[in-house]
């Protein structure tokens, strides 16, 4: 098996649970935050839906600059409906699709480099940036906001095994 066709079947099972959490965040919330240094409900609802194109950004091109001035070619804008933000999520989704099925083992093995303001600050084989800087890091942002969905009265969906809010396997 190839890496590509293992890193599409993880995409695949993280997208079902993704969208499961993005579909239960609460409209007209996205200014609220739980502490004063957390992230915005909106922001981070935005975040992890348009996490899974990193995926892309990682497979087409060699290298990404971070300029924390807003230049950067990636900005995350909060949606204003649910609906916006799993309309993100989709298109997000099938543009890691598209690049999983056009990448070979070959270019996952080659050097993607991530800088700060021109500054390297990492650079990895992507196959490792994949993992790490997409994958995790999703699974990491979707678990904060299933603190925020508890904390704004939301239901809670099981994502690797049952949640309070759905005592099964999804």
């Amino acid at each position: 098996m190839h890496m590509h066709e293992l890193f599409l079947a993880e995409l695949e099972r993280e997208a079902a649970s993704t969208r499961r959490t993005l579909e239960r965040v609460p409209e007209g919330r996205n200014h609220w935050k739980p502490h004063e240094k957390s992230m915005r409900l909106g922001y981070l609802a935005a975040l992890v839906a348009s996490l899974p194109s990193w995926v892309s950004m990682t497979i087409k091109q060699d290298a990404f600059n971070l300029e924390p001035n807003g230049n950067s070619k990636y900005q995350n804008r909060e949606r204003a409906t649910r609906q916006e933000l799993l309309q993100l999520f989709d298109d997000s989704v099938a543009e890691a699709r598209e690049a999983l099925s056009h990448t070979s083992d070959e270019h996952l093995l080659k050097s993607w480099k991530f800088l700060v303001n021109g500054n390297l600050v990492s650079e990895q084989p992507r196959h490792i940036v994949l993992r790490d800087s997409v994958f995790n890091h999703l699974a990491h942002h979707r678990g904060q906001l299933t603190v925020y969905l508890r904390l704004t009265g939301g239901a809670v969906p099981a994502i690797y095994g049952p949640s309070a809010d759905e005592g099964q396997f999804h």
